[in-house]
């Protein structure tokens, strides 16, 4: 509900940093709130995306390649003309498995190790955009590895299973 509310300018309206309202291929970027804006070696921003339906890395085929590229070119954009970051300074991913189940592209800046983006869960933008030109349903096909934390369900599931 949090997502939608900012989509809707129900909440945090303030902070949208830069808003596409093309329904099929807009977003949202707002800070994140592990960002407190006061020092750029910690920047941190999420591109919300306005379609519903795409909850995560898995639903993208190359029917979201104008979405993607957008997000990619007009969130650069945005932190450029904001904060004077250039995008060569900037790690562009989406995580998976997300840690909610609405599609965001994180926006970090080079330098800060920011949570999660170890390469058992970051997928830079570039590369989904390029895997997606190559197979429209890339990751609809690929083993996606991935790191599970013992306290999480899902690891949970998979020891019951004895596939831990």
């Amino acid at each position: 509900q949090w997502v939608y509310n900012i989509l809707e300018k129900k909440a945090e309206a303030d902070r949208i940093i830069h808003e596409n309202p093309d329904p099929c291929d807009g977003f949202v970027l707002v800070p994140d709130f592990k960002w407190n804006q006061n020092q750029l070696d910690d920047l941190y921003l999420i591109a919300l995306v306005q379609r519903r339906e795409v909850k995560s890395l898995r639903d993208l085929t190359a029917e979201h390649l104008p979405l993607l590229r957008n997000i990619l070119r007009e969130g650069k954009e945005a932190i450029m003309k904001r904060f004077g970051v250039p995008g060569s300074q900037l790690r562009i991913y989406l995580h998976y498995h997300p840690s909610y189940y609405h599609l965001h592209v994180h926006f970090t800046a080079l330098g800060y190790d920011a949570p999660g983006i170890s390469v058992e869960r970051a997928h830079l933008l570039t590369d989904v955009i390029d895997n997606l030109v190559l197979d429209s349903a890339y990751y609809q096909k690929r083993a996606l590895t991935f790191a599970l934390q013992a306290d999480k369900e899902l690891f949970k599931r998979f020891q019951e299973a004895g596939r831990v």
